[in-house]
């Protein structure tokens, strides 16, 4: 049984590689900025599971990958922090890494993670589901400016949510992550499980 990746995230990839499954990677192409900005006002949880669903069923509409079609389940995934009630998103600039650090270094903000996974086995759509999990993350209170410009000039930041990882060159930068791991990294493989369990289909079935 396939498991369809709507998403380009080399954390979400790995991650699953890691468990024991591989995906089969198909990028969405979604306008992010105007998904949101359709729906009008959403909560964090609601932002991220927006956009996750968002991308599961762009590549739904696809229908097929590489002249065949679609036939397992289709995950998508996105990923916000949020800080003093502020949720962001990527940076894309050095500029605005290093606002986000000034603001997040030694304090402790929630990463919110979507997931929405599509039935799509034999071809056709049969069901849908998705689920938001979120941990809190504290940061260290004594990075330097010398470790913070070195971490941002290496380009990691700009592409990922909170403009942090923890499965990469950010990781000693946090101190400690109250909630699931693995939402953290953007795809909680907890929450998967469970989505996959609403179905019928045990986590095993998936494994390489």
């Amino acid at each position: 049984m396939r498991i369809y990746l709507a998403s380009t995230s080399p954390a979400r990839l790995a991650t699953l590689r890691a468990a024991g499954i591989e995906p089969v990677v198909v990028p969405s192409h979604v306008d992010e900025d105007a998904a949101v900005e359709a729906a009008g006002e959403l909560t964090p949880a609601g932002l991220v599971e927006l956009l996750a669903r968002a991308k599961a069923e762009a590549v739904a509409g696809v229908g097929e990958v590489g002249g065949e079609r679609i036939d397992g389940f289709i995950l998508g995934g996105d990923s916000a922090f949020e800080l003093d009630g502020t949720l962001y998103g990527k940076p894309h600039t050095p500029e605005v890494a290093r606002e986000r650090w000034e603001l997040q270094r030694g304090r402790t903000g929630t990463l919110h993670s979507g997931h929405w996974l599509i039935d799509r086995r034999g071809g056709r759509v049969h069901g849908a589901a998705g689920a938001v999990s979120s941990a809190e993350v504290t940061f260290a209170n004594d990075i330097s400016d010398d470790e913070l410009e070195a971490y941002i000039a290496t380009g990691e930041p700009l592409k990922v949510a909170g403009a942090f990882t923890i499965d990469s060159l950010g990781a000693p930068f946090i101190t400690s992550v109250a909630g699931d791991p693995h939402a953290v990294v953007g795809l909680s493989l907890a929450t998967v499980r469970a989505l996959l369990r609403g179905f019928g289909v045990g986590w095993q079935e998936l494994w390489r």
